[in-house]
């Protein structure tokens, strides 16, 4: 199942919660915008489940892989 969220910058969500991996295609993001690949990984880590007292218990790792739109950390606008 996938969900479109926004306007100018519009967010596609694809994948499943316990499948293999979930994913999102960004439209609109403009070209010459530095991509810091370990300032969004080290979010991530923030939001991480089990990494709280209010939060999951459960462990799963996230990892980021950027498949298109960015060449040597930065975005190409495709």
């Amino acid at each position: 199942m996938s969900s479109s969220i926004g306007k100018l910058l519009t967010l596609t969500t694809f994948g499943e919660s316990h499948g293999a991996a979930l994913g999102g295609i960004l439209d609109g993001f403009p070209a010459g915008i530095k991509i810091d690949e370990d300032f969004i990984r080290s979010e991530m880590q923030r939001r991480r489940p089990g990494s709280t007292k209010l939060g999951t218990s459960r462990n799963e790792d996230d990892e980021i892989r950027i498949l298109s739109g960015v060449f040597n950390g930065i975005s190409t606008g495709t």
